[in-house]
């Protein structure tokens, strides 16, 4: 069986993007993973499925499966090339649509400079909710990581995120205590460990470790978190420019119950189909 695919990346977080619409697609989690394999597959960091909804009001259904099979619950780089797809292949004449995600519903916008706004809800920080276990109140919580402890902040995106301040991004332990962090057994269903460098109370620098894919060169939600952490701590304005290695993504958010907007680019790259009896 051949499958269409189309790649794509939004500030370097890239995406083997399929479509569930026109074609019939059984992604598997052991088809996942050889989908993003860089070496004998495609190579991505998360697989983005295309599906007609099942709620009504809604335009699309979103899945998102992350490089080593696993299914999540958002993906902000990848809600913004969904968009762009879904336009660029006929699939809708909208320039904002309302997308079913396993977190809730979203709503990107392609915008008229031809980058893409995605409303990504509101930031949860109900424990519970993340999930994260802890007895303790308060924005700023300690973490015990091999014998060290780290302050973090513990919020949903639509996925968990830990949100650390560092001095110097460069400098992070990102590669060694970021997988520590991802399996930490007080996030439950594991956890995006986010290191945050702030330039300015508009500008920050940012590294994230992904649940179930390692390092990648930037994370949307990763990216909303770390602005919403840094708000709520009381470091940054409620506008914040991103720089992550991939590019830069602007974050905003009013607090309270507002929705956190992402704004940023969403690149095809190329398209193409994959035997799959090959991989």
């Amino acid at each position: 069986m051949k499958l269409k695919f189309t790649k794509m990346q939004g500030v370097g977080n890239d995406f083997v993007v399929i479509d569930g619409v026109n074609q019939r697609v059984d992604l598997t989690p052991a088809l996942a993973r050889k989908l993003a394999d860089r070496h004998f597959g495609v190579g991505c960091d998360q697989i983005l499925l295309v599906e007609p909804a099942g709620t009504p009001g809604v335009d699309f259904r979103y899945r998102i499966f992350n490089a080593d099979g696993g299914e999540v619950e958002q993906c902000g780089n990848g809600a913004r090339c969904f968009v762009r797809f879904v336009r660029e292949h006929g699939l809708t004449a909208k320039a904002e649509i309302r997308v079913e995600t396993k977190s809730g519903v979203i709503a990107p916008r392609l915008e008229a400079n031809g980058e893409v706004t995605v409303d990504m809800g509101a930031p949860v920080f109900a424990a519970g909710r993340i999930p994260f276990l802890t007895d303790l109140d308060g924005i700023v919580q300690p973490l015990d990581v091999g014998g060290e402890t780290v302050m973090i902040t513990a919020l949903s995106m639509g996925n968990p995120h830990a949100v650390q301040v560092v001095d110097d991004v460069d400098t992070a332990p990102v590669a060694t205590q970021g997988p520590k962090i991802e399996a930490h057994p007080r996030f439950p269903q594991r956890v995006n460990a986010g290191y945050m460098q702030v330039l300015a109370r508009d500008r920050i620098r940012l590294r994230v470790y992904e649940r179930g894919a390692g390092e990648t060169l930037a994370c949307g939600t990763g990216a909303c978190a770390a602005v919403v952490a840094g708000i709520r701590r009381g470091l940054l304005d409620a506008r914040v420019r991103v720089s992550t290695r991939g590019g830069e993504l602007t974050i905003a958010w009013a607090g309270a119950d507002n929705p956190v907007f992402l704004t940023g680019p969403a690149v095809t790259v190329f398209e193409g189909e994959v035997d799959l009896g090959k991989l």
